[in-house]
């Protein structure tokens, strides 16, 4: 039999957190998975990796970016035309206190 590291109660609220609603099955079925990914961190977590190098991507790249180039910004009348509320020059939000 497998441990358990989630009960029911932390998958509910991590449910919770996540603004789901879970039946009891879900719940269960949340609880085998949840724990079956655990399990496995368990295993990864066993691999030597004292000779590996610590890498940021799996691929050999630089600074993959274009060129920052300047250009002319965008016209204001052309940035507001789908606005839906504006004000002069300027996006018209409400106001929040």
């Amino acid at each position: 039999m497998k441990r358990r590291h989630l009960s029911k109660k932390e998958v509910e609220h991590i449910a919770w957190l996540a603004h789901i609603e879970l039946s009891k099955e879900e719940k269960e079925l949340f609880i085998e998975q949840f724990n079956d990914i655990l399990d496995y961190f368990k295993k990864i977590d066993k691999v030597d990796t004292e000779e590996v190098q610590p890498t940021y991507h799996v691929l050999d790249l630089m600074n993959v970016y274009r060129e920052d180039k300047a250009s002319p910004s965008l016209p204001i009348e052309e940035a507001l035309k789908n606005a839906p509320k504006k004000e002069k020059k300027f996006l018209k939000a409400p106001r929040i206190v």
